[in-house]
């Protein structure tokens, strides 16, 4: 079904600073590239909700009918300390300190980036490229920036000439730096540095004796740059212009702004349409670090083995937790915020689980239309899920009344409700219903149907004292019961 005809999306470009109308460079179809991991440790819980956005985005525009490619990369190697173009390849300092190949350290937290990300029940992209798979691809790029003469050779590396580049381009469109700001901010180049200015970037790095990862080149053996990897894969799988660009906002520069240059000395052309920004997450009020103890890992989270919360959460509540924000906006993760979440994420589940059993009749007294475009409006105003989660709750409150018989609901608005709320929270947010497993279930629809029975004996002897300390220890426990005209039922709040 082709709703992308009746829904149109405005999307903020970080190359505009403004919401823009979503056209897409061929009719029906999506082409997005999103940065992906350096498998060189445990995923952090800030990159989680990076990619959750961007499923979350995925989702959607599959949702509107779109046919999505979505190229995530895994960055394997050439990605150096300090994001710079000195010091160790991450991955093989780490297989150094373990002692191992580099490749068992990229295995290693592939498998584990992949398990994590499955949890929280993201969907795979389409294509999902290596660096070290696509050298070839970015040796030839390379070639072709020296060409167009924006780059240089020295002692058996390639840097690219930012300054001549700037002559004729933006560079720092993107990011809104000026480059004769950055030269004023930068130190002075030394005698021993190779580049001719400190802004400039390596394409290629000569592979010191004791570096392991490498590979020939026309320059000699060395690695490619980490900015490098990102333009040679997407313009092999999406072309030289592509629609959409994504990635976290600590990207935006240099990253960011380096594949943009690469691109248009390359190819002439500009390389992006959409460029999008994925916001921080933030721990009790402050930035995520490990020297400092402000840092928990996704499994803490699941598993509970951490000295920062009260109890664990399930996947499904953390990644409904990071939907609860603008993909855009700082997020900051605590105890109290994961507590009102899962309230929030029971109530929703909970109303979901009772929706295909309201009864119908003849009318119906709230206008399920306009909820429903209304959903769609805050999806379409740049993926706003905030809105989107707030007409969800509009929603759990009629069926809430439905259910009481305050409301009544038609069989053909039912049938609207119904598939429209699911489709917003399984197939566009991506929340599991993971509230309890069928034991639990089973377990507790047992000891609540006992617990039930006496309270019903205890109100049949007016024996309120004991029908009610029944009742008000299960509202402290979370659970709410409902006395109604067809007997008595609870809800897991």
């Amino acid at each position: 079904m082709q709703l992308y005809k009746h829904q149109p999306v405005r999307i903020h470009n970080s190359l505009t600073g403004k919401k823009d109308l979503f056209e897409p460079i061929n009719e029906g179809h999506v082409g997005m590239y999103v940065c992906g991991p350096t498998v060189y440790s445990n995923v952090h819980l800030g990159n989680c909700r990076t990619f959750m956005s961007f499923d979350m985005i995925f989702r959607y525009f599959k949702h509107l009918g779109y046919k999505v490619r979505y190229v995530r990369n895994i960055t394997d190697a050439g990605h150096l300390e300090n994001d710079a173009d000195e010091g160790e390849d991450k991955i093989a300092k780490k297989a150094k300190l373990e002692q191992i190949e580099p490749m068992e350290v990229v295995q290693r937290y592939t498998v584990d980036f992949h398990n994590t990300l499955q949890q929280f029940n993201l969907l795979p992209p389409s294509i999902e490229p290596t660096a070290t798979g696509h050298i070839i691809e970015q040796i030839e790029i390379i070639k072709e920036i020296l060409i167009k003469g924006f780059a240089y050779e020295a002692n058996g590396s390639v840097y690219f000439d930012v300054v001549k580049f700037n002559q004729d381009h933006d560079y720092g469109k993107l990011s809104g730096r000026k480059l004769e700001d950055m030269i004023t901010n930068t130190r002075e180049l030394t005698a021993q540095d190779e580049k001719r200015n400190p802004q400039d970037f390596a394409l290629w790095k000569k592979a010191e004796p004791q570096h392991i990862m490498r590979w020939p080149s026309p320059w000699g053996d060395g690695f490619p740059g980490w900015h490098l990897e990102c333009t040679a894969m997407s313009t092999k799988y999406l072309g030289e212009t592509f629609d959409i660009h994504g990635g976290g906002m600590d990207l935006k520069f240099p990253h960011h702004e380096c594949e943009i240059a690469q691109a248009e000395a390359s190819t002439g052309k500009s390389p992006v349409n959409y460029w999008m920004h994925a916001n921080m997450l933030t721990l009790n009020g402050r930035k995520m670090s490990k020297s400092t103890d402000n840092n928990i890992y996704p499994a803490e989270i699941f598993s509970g083995d951490n000295n920062i919360l009260s109890k664990p959460y399930t996947p499904a509540v953390v990644r409904f937790f990071m939907m609860q924000a603008h993909y855009t906006s700082i997020l900051d993760l605590s105890d109290e915020a994961l507590q009102a979440s899962e309230k929030g994420y029971n109530r929703l589940m909970d109303a979901l689980d009772g929706i295909d059993k309201l009864k119908t009749a003849d009318k119906t007294d709230f206008d399920v239309a306009t909820w429903k475009q209304k959903c769609y409006d805050a999806m379409n105003d740049d993926f706003n899920t905030p809105i989107l989660i707030a007409q969800l709750f509009e929603a759990v409150k009629h069926i809430n009344l439905i259910k009481e018989d305050k409301e009544t609901i038609s069989a053909e608005d039912k049938e609207v409700l119904s598939s429209s709320l699911k489709a917003f929270v399984y197939d566009v947010l991506g929340i599991e219903n993971q509230s309890m497993t069928k034991d639990d279930s089973n377990t507790l629809n047992g000891v609540m149907e006992l617990l039930i029975d006496i309270r019903n004996e205890a109100r049949a002897k007016k024996d309120f004292a004991t029908s009610d300390k029944i009742r008000d220890q299960l509202v402290e426990l979370g659970i709410q019961i409902k006395d109604g005209k067809d007997g008595t039922t609870f809800s897991v709040n």
